[in-house]
This record gives C-alpha cells, sequence and structure tokens, in this order.
C-alpha cells in the first residue's frame, strides 16, 4: 500500500506526455497478452519490437513501464536492427561479376592433384582451356588449399627449447608518494632463476637493451628471448641491443 501510494503521488507530478506515453505502453502490452491467450510462448511481431526500440530511444522512463519482457531484450533488438541496418548499407551493389562455379571447382580440383602447383601455373592452363581468368582471382581462390606444413604448438616449443631460452618483462612498483618505479626482470626458464633486475622512474628501450646487456654474458647459452608486444621492445630496442649478431632470438607472445 505505501508502495502504489507513493507512485501514485509521484505521477501526480509528471507531465501530461509521460502519462499518455506510459498508458500506450501498457495498453499495447494489455493487447499482446490478450493474444497470447492459449499459447505457451509469447509471439511478439516485428511492428511490436519496432515500438520498443522507438521508445527505448525517445522515452527515459520506458524500462519501469515495461513488464512483458526483460530491458535487456529491448536493447538486444536494437542492436540487431542495428547490425541489420548496416549490413544492409554495405551490402555490395557493383564490382566485377564474380567467377562461375565451374571455374571455382576447376582452380579446386588442380589445387588437390597438383599441390606443387601455384597460382600462376593454374592460371596458364586456365587460359589454355579457354577460361579469361586473372592470376590474383586464381591466387584467391588458391589460398584454402595450399598445404602449409604442421608447426609444434606453443607448449611443446616452451617444453623444447626451455633450458635455452630466457624471458624479459616489467613489473610495476607503487610508492609511498603516489609514484610508480618500472622493475626490469630477466629470467631464466629452464632454472627459473633471476639473472637480472634493474629499477627505472622511465624506463626507455635504450635503457632496457643496455640492462639486457649487461644481464647476459658474452657467451650466453639462451638461444630464445621471449618478451610481450610492449612497445619499449620495439625497433628502438632491436636496433640498439649489442647482441643481436650472437645473441638470442626473439619471440613474442600475445
Amino acid at each position: 500500500m505505501i508502495g502504489l501510494l507513493l507512485q501514485s503521488l509521484r505521477r501526480t507530478f509528471r507531465s501530461r506526455a509521460a502519462l499518455q506515453a506510459e498508458n500506450l505502453v501498457l495498453r499495447h502490452q494489455l493487447a499482446v497478452l490478450r493474444q497470447r491467450l492459449g499459447r505457451r510462448r509469447l509471439r511478439l511481431r516485428a511492428t511490436d519490437r519496432l515500438l520498443w526500440i522507438a521508445l527505448s530511444r525517445v522515452w527515459p522512463g520506458w524500462r519501469e513501464a515495461l513488464a512483458v519482457v526483460q530491458p535487456a531484450t529491448v536493447v538486444g533488438w536494437h542492436r540487431t536492427m542495428f547490425r541489420t541496418y548496416w549490413r544492409w548499407r554495405s551490402r555490395p551493389r557493383a564490382g566485377r561479376p564474380r567467377v562461375d562455379a565451374e571455374i571455382r571447382e576447376l582452380i579446386a580440383r588442380m589445387a588437390r592433384e597438383n599441390p606443387l602447383w601455384g597460382a600462376p601455373r593454374i592460371h596458364g592452363e586456365l587460359l589454355m582451356l579457354g577460361f579469361r581468368v586473372s592470376e590474383p582471382t586464381v591466387s584467391r581462390y588458391l589460398r584454402p588449399y595450399r598445404r602449409r606444413p604442421p608447426s609444434q604448438t606453443w607448449r611443446s616449443f616452451v617444453q623444447n627449447h626451455l633450458h635455452q631460452s630466457i624471458a624479459v618483462d616489467f613489473m610495476v612498483v607503487p610508492t609511498i608518494r603516489f609514484s610508480l618505479l618500472y622493475v626490469f626482470v630477466v629470467l631464466d626458464q629452464g632454472r627459473r632463476r633471476i639473472l637480472h633486475i634493474a629499477v627505472t622512474a622511465h624506463p626507455t628501450a635504450e635503457w632496457t637493451a643496455q640492462q639486457l646487456t649487461e644481464a647476459l654474458p658474452w657467451e650466453s647459452s639462451a638461444r630464445f628471448l621471449i618478451k610481450d608486444n610492449d612497445r619499449i621492445f620495439g625497433d628502438a630496442f632491436r636496433s640498439r641491443r649489442c647482441w643481436r649478431s650472437a645473441g638470442p632470438s626473439s619471440l613474442r607472445t600475445a
């Protein structure tokens, strides 16, 4: 009773347009529920969805008056409509005609029966057979049929080369004055041993490369350097390091 009393007092101070909008949506939901009689599941038409999508964009209090579905459902309708609209706007309207299915099947058959043939060879064979297609078109339809040798997974690579790998990374340490210190760590992957630690407030690629040069001896057994995609390990870091000719190879993680 107290809740109903508070709602009635709040509605007395609302505008006439808001009351009319609320009456409209309540009548609409009542009509939808009447149509549900005799059915196990509520079925909403496209016009019902469009109405709620429009109300959600222009009426701030639409969530309070919604009773037949959840507000997240209306938001999902709006997103689906947005994707459908831009998919329609982005449809191909002009351009080159699509290659016939016969030519695509012929390219796939040549690729399967002749694994060593590339796009130039298959393009030449098609020209001799009387099919006028360009070499880039043949190369585009040839991509799914190119066989690549299987590569080892990241886990197997780490297990095979664990004792020949080192890892570098930064960690951040906050100070009592609310500033940040960057700690550069060089770790031996095989022995799980820390080789070098350096602290700075302003890390640069040149400083990082110098610390890595000091951490590794000239005759190091490390073959692989594991790092992430931080910009500090970019071109400046690779050009600055003095051990790039005889040092380990860089491997970037995800």
